[in-house]
């Protein structure tokens, strides 16, 4: 079997193991009485990782570099930045939901890249001047994992508000993991009531979410701040190392080339995330909501942005 076919092979795996998966979670959520389901969507995420990483050794053998110079081998490594991210997330927390959300995502990608693409944009070819530098591998490789990094925190964030959907939700303590927030939602304090004959008497008041929904809220919101926090440094050294890089290949670190001034932009927003749970000491739907902006903000940033075809970072993609 020739690189090329063992490529052909791999991506297709990836994306039916990926499609299985997914099932095998979201079916894990309606039905958990059986926890195999879960394991075996667990499972299935380790194998499409697999997959994934057996594609990109392929292609870096038969390419001769780092595969990561195109839109059909930047998706895939995203997609391998995603499924590892998601193992360590659901490592860390034990939560099925959290391959509920992952799953859905990575298994798009992998058939954006092998269904969608032509076959043309699926070839490995030769790198373009501008990529032939070692600062390819160290900018472009830690861009996608902070990418992959982010897109997981925030789609837990994204779980979270669906969770707590039109609840009213206060968390306090959850991003250190002190378990403060469950304890006082599930014991509330008793409230006064007019009873028979006009007495009065103390009666606590009807939760708004079972204890249940709160422990998962509490565990997403957790999670998703952790991930993110992950993510954040690893897009501040990707833009860093990109700078240095632009400077060696055109002279300057930053030229606003709209690439540049997106990343930028994804830095704000979750560097604005992480200020206001840090300082500001907000919790729940607040920072989640800047989450999911910033969901969108990365997906702009990686692929809206090359769909303009227009400055330094759009060679090797659509136009």
């Amino acid at each position: 079997m020739d690189l090329l076919t063992l490529e052909g092979w791999l991506d297709n795996t990836a994306f039916a193991v990926l499609l299985l998966t997914m099932l095998f979670y979201w079916c894990g959520a309606a039905f958990p009485q059986w926890p195999l389901l879960t394991a075996a969507g667990r499972t299935g995420m380790a194998i499409a990782n697999l997959c994934i990483t057996g594609l990109l050794a392929a292609r870096w053998i038969e390419g001769g570099y780092f595969p990561i110079s195109n839109l059909y081998e930047s998706l895939f490594f995203l997609c391998w930045g995603l499924t590892a991210m998601h193992l360590v997330a659901e490592s860390i927390s034990g939560q099925r939901l959290v391959g509920v959300v992952t799953a859905p995502v990575a298994m798009g990608i992998t058939a954006f890249a092998a269904l969608s693409l032509p076959a043309e944009m699926q070839q490995s070819a030769p790198l373009v001047p501008a990529l032939k530098s070692n600062w390819l591998m160290m900018h472009v490789s830690v861009m996608m994992l902070s990418y992959a990094t982010l897109m997981v925190g925030s789609l837990l964030a994204i779980a979270f508000l669906v969770v707590t959907w039109g609840k009213p939700v206060s968390l306090k303590g959850s991003s250190v993991g002190t378990g403060s927030f469950r304890r006082r939602m599930s014991e509330p304090a008793l409230e006064p009531s007019i009873g028979d004959g006009g007495t009065t008497v103390l009666t606590q008041p009807t939760l708004q979410l079972s204890l249940q929904r709160l422990t998962l809220a509490e565990a997403l919101d957790n999670l998703s701040y952790r991930m993110i926090g992950l993510g954040f440094p690893l897009l501040t050294i990707g833009i860093i190392s990109g700078a240095v890089w632009a400077n060696e290949a055109w002279g300057a670190p930053w030229s606003w080339d709209p690439k540049e001034t997106w990343a930028l932009i994804v830095w704000l927003v979750y560097a604005a995330y992480l200020h206001a749970r840090i300082t500001r000491d907000w919790q729940g739907r607040k920072p989640a909501i800047l989450a999911t902006v910033g969901f969108g903000v990365v997906w702009v940033c990686y692929l809206g942005v090359n769909l303009l075809g227009k400055g330094l970072h759009s060679y090797g993609w659509f136009f």
